[in-house]
Parts: structure tokens; C-alpha cells; sequence
């Protein structure tokens, strides 16, 4: 019998021939004060392992109990193997940040607050060989007023282009349309655009039509049985009686929300992109 063939059978599918460079990207979503940054602690390693990512970037908006970010604790997320952290329009909430942000490489806010105001908007995350482009943006709609995102991610982007084809968008954004707006602006010129802030996980990982995967929120990382991280009870308080109230993190069991790219090196066009989500009651330790 004669070997099968393309000819023979004009629905064989030759093989793809494997890359010869890819990189693998993980994204962390939101982290939310000490619930937040143990889980990151207690799954960095399972994260490694599952994904074997080159990269790994997390928002770190949160961090410091719920709000902004602290010295220390970005020197403890650098220390477990987060490579780069974004921030939102939390960033300025605990005023340590201004006596390290501007020494900070790893470190960026959103990039179209007005020109002056402390520290970088994108920077380039080295790690295991690889070099990534990060931008981070923050939105119009329902937030405190910036520069249009649009136009900064087109020049953040260009710039970092001359270094790498790879590139990340955080935006930081209320509005969903605004997001998938910034998505169908970046197809094919960022290799991940992924939401934050609202602090729920969106199921709508894709790759758009010019090779861009998108995510409309990452989620959060931190206490699963919260509003968005906070403590259930002060929250209700404040909705059904109108009352201020003082938001604090919840305790409780944990969640760990995020996405997982495979960036083609060659293109900077995204060839896979799933969620991760995974809390305490669903995790197997590997």
C-alpha cells in the first residue's frame, strides 16, 4: 500500500513545524493585602512547575492591606519569583511608595497619569533569557481623570518595540467596553493585553485576529469569600444602611486568579492563552 500522502488524502495535515523560540508568560491578578501575598508564596512554586514560565508579573496594587504597596512586601514578591509588578489607581494610597518608586525598575504605574508625577509607566522584565515589554495603563470611565490610554499605549508600545516584540498590557479599568475597546486597539502590536481592578475573573481568554491574546480582568489573588477582598460584613453594612464604614481584608480561605501566555519570540504574537484559577478548596499540592 502506497504511503498516505496529502494527495492521496486532501484532508492530511502536515505537522507544524515547532518553534524554534517562544515565552511563557504568567500574569497574576490583583494581590490582596497578607491573604493575598501568602497565596502567592504557597503557590509560586506550583505555578513554576504547572506553567514553567520564563516571566512572571503580578499587579500589585493591593498588596499592603488592600491598599497600595509597600517596599518591603515588593522586596518579598521579587524574592519568591515575581519578576514585575503593576500598579492602578491604588499606587499612591500608602505613601511609602514615593521614597522608592522613582529607584524601582521593576516597579511601574499606570503610564498616562500627567507628566510629573513619580516613577515609570513600562520597563522591560528580563528573566531566564527572556525580555519583556510591560505597560501599564489605567482608564477614563467610572475613574479619577488621566491621559487617553489609547494614544500612551501606542507610543509606550513603539518605544519598547525597539527593544522587544514581546509586550504586556496591564490596563488597569472599570469599564469592560473600555477594555475590550484597548483590545481591538492593540491586536497585533501587543502580544497580551489583560484587564485589572475589578477584582473578578472574566471568561473570555482569546486570541484576537492579529495575535494578540486578551483577557478582559484577570481577577484577584487573595480571600475568596470577601467583596473583591474585603470583609463581607463591612461592605453589606455600608450598602444596606449607607453608612461609611472602613474596608478591611477578610480572612479566610484563599484564591489565586491570573493567565498564562505562549508568545511566539519571532512575532511577539500570542499562540495560547488560558486562565488560571484555583483556590483552596479545588488545589492539589503537586
Amino acid at each position: 500500500m502506497a504511503a498516505a500522502n496529502a494527495a492521496t488524502f486532501p484532508f492530511f495535515i502536515p505537522k507544524v513545524k515547532e518553534r524554534v523560540k517562544d515565552m511563557k508568560v504568567v500574569f497574576i491578578g490583583d494581590i490582596v493585602g497578607n491573604v493575598g501575598r501568602d497565596t502567592v508564596k504557597r503557590l509560586l512554586p506550583w505555578i513554576k512547575d504547572k506553567y514553567n514560565p520564563h516571566i512572571i508579573i503580578a499587579n500589585g496594587e493591593n498588596a499592603a492591606g488592600g491598599r497600595g504597596i509597600t517596599a518591603s512586601i515588593a522586596r518579598e514578591l521579587f524574592e519568591w519569583g515575581v519578576h514585575g509588578i503593576t500598579m492602578g489607581n491604588h499606587t499612591w494610597d500608602n505613601r511609602e511608595i514615593f521614597e522608592f518608586i522613582d529607584d524601582e525598575p521593576r516597579i511601574i504605574r499606570p503610564s498616562n497619569l500627567p507628566p510629573g508625577t513619580p516613577g515609570r509607566g513600562s520597563m522591560i522584565v528580563k528573566g531566564n533569557g527572556k525580555e519583556l515589554g510591560v505597560v501599564n495603563l489605567i482608564g477614563r470611565t467610572f475613574l479619577p481623570p488621566a491621559e487617553c490610554p489609547f494614544r500612551t499605549a501606542d507610543d509606550e508600545i513603539e518605544e519598547l518595540h525597539r527593544h522587544t516584540k514581546c509586550v504586556l498590557v496591564d490596563f488597569h479599568a472599570e469599564a469592560t467596553s473600555e477594555k475590550i475597546a484597548m483590545g481591538w486597539h492593540l491586536d497585533g502590536y501587543a502580544s497580551l493585553v489583560v484587564g485589572t481592578h475589578t477584582h473578578v475573573q472574566t471568561n473570555d481568554a482569546r486570541i484576537l485576529p492579529e495575535g494578540t491574546a486578551y483577557l478582559t480582568d484577570a481577577g484577584m489573588t487573595g480571600p475568596r469569600d470577601g467583596v473583591l477582598g474585603m470583609d463581607k460584613e463591612v461592605v453589606l453594612r455600608r450598602f444596606i444602611t449607607g453608612m461609611p464604614g472602613r474596608f478591611t481584608v477578610a480572612d479566610g480561605k484563599w484564591t489565586l486568579n491570573g493567565v498564562f501566555v505562549d508568545i511566539d519570540e519571532a512575532t511577539g504574537k500570542a499562540v495560547k492563552v488560558q486562565n488560571i484559577t484555583v483556590d483552596e478548596d479545588s488545589w492539589i499540592a503537586v
